[in-house]
């Protein structure tokens, strides 16, 4: 037995030593290769960067419709035309500038609304960029007119009635404003509040109503809407056709009963009148209306059923509001009207 144990160290001791060995064979073949690299000083290549000039008179259009056909937002496109200010120039051998040939493609896949909501004549910092861009984001309810009302957890898309003034209260989307051409929002209501157009009007004082009630129906109040369209009253494109003063002001759709309530600049003893097609609403229901200024007509659908036309003779600038007292709510949301 002892014999065994000890042939058994030996071989052991052999197969270490052999090991042993090996690695340092590894570790002078590694020595060697340091040493040779040491004495190379082998020099690295030097990178120099340079400038390439693209003639941009040799780019065909086509190329440049192409890539912009691929860009989904305003937003992208306004980069593709920051990328080089060549690009808003009229180059040679196009007809068009880059940014301009891209344009027309956006515009070729604008909607109706969308195209309708360009101004005829460009003013300050409002472009039809930024006109494309604001379609890309859900109306909102901007300007809060009354102590009596609130945006819904933030939420500007949404509002309702706090309770703390016993009275109306409104909002409009207000950055929203349609001038021309169709256009359709759908009301998501909760009990019984009152929704529709308004004159545009954005010179109004809105802190002058903070802690008080808000009616657009309130005579006591005229004097305040004409004072907000000053300098205004002479655009005919935003008053309307005919005399100024017998365009619509504001026009409204009462959930509770579905009558209609509207008023101009000279009528009086304004109150809620039936009209043919009108049926109330009630919480839970979507309320659309589609406003054509081409032909001139508010019409309203209850979840995407057409109830009918509701006012007709409308020309001039509006925007979307809604009026709520205590425990109203309402939600706006741009869509495609029904075609139904």
């Amino acid at each position: 037995m002892a014999d065994d144990s000890s042939s058994k160290r030996r071989r052991q001791i052999a197969k270490l030593r052999r090991r042993n060995a090996d690695l340092e064979s590894e570790n002078e073949q590694l020595r060697r290769r340091v040493q040779q690299l040491e004495g190379s000083h082998e020099v690295l290549p030097v990178v120099v960067a340079t400038t390439v000039t693209v003639d941009l008179s040799r780019i065909d259009s086509s190329i440049v419709t192409q890539i912009s056909s691929f860009l989904g937002t305003s937003r992208e496109l306004l980069n593709l035309g920051l990328t080089c200010k060549s690009f808003g120039w009229r180059q040679p051998a196009l007809t068009l500038s880059l940014a301009e040939d891209a344009r027309q493609t956006v515009c070729s896949r604008a909607t109706g609304a969308e195209m309708d909501s360009l101004p005829r004549y460009v003013s300050g910092t409002t472009t039809w960029l930024s006109i494309l861009h604001k379609f890309e984001h859900p109306l909102l309810f901007d300007v809060l007119l009354g102590g009596g009302i609130e945006h819904r957890n933030g939420d500007k898309s949404t509002v309702y009635g706090t309770g703390r003034i016993r009275a109306y209260c409104t909002a409009v989307s207000s950055s929203s404003v349609m001038r021309a051409g169709s256009h359709y929002a759908g009301f998501e209501i909760a009990e019984t509040p009152v929704i529709g157009i308004v004159r545009s009007m954005p010179n109004l004082d809105v802190a002058a109503y903070a802690g008080r009630y808000f009616n657009w129906f309130d005579s006591r109040l005229c004097p305040d809407f004409l004072l907000a369209l000053q300098g205004i009253a002479a655009r005919t494109d935003d008053w309307g056709n005919g005399n100024a003063h017998a365009t619509v002001r504001v026009c409204n759709y009462n959930c509770r009963d579905g009558k209609v309530i509207w008023t101009d600049w000279e009528r009086e003893n304004t109150g809620f009148e039936e009209w043919e097609g009108m049926e109330a609403s009630r919480s839970g229901d979507t309320v659309g209306m589609l406003l054509n200024l081409d032909e001139g007509t508010l019409t309203v659908y209850k979840s995407n059923r057409c109830l009918g036309v509701m006012k007709d003779g409308l020309s001039g600038s509006y925007c979307w509001c809604a009026s709520v007292i205590e425990d109203d709510t309402v939600a706006i949301k741009r869509s495609k009207h029904p075609r139904a």
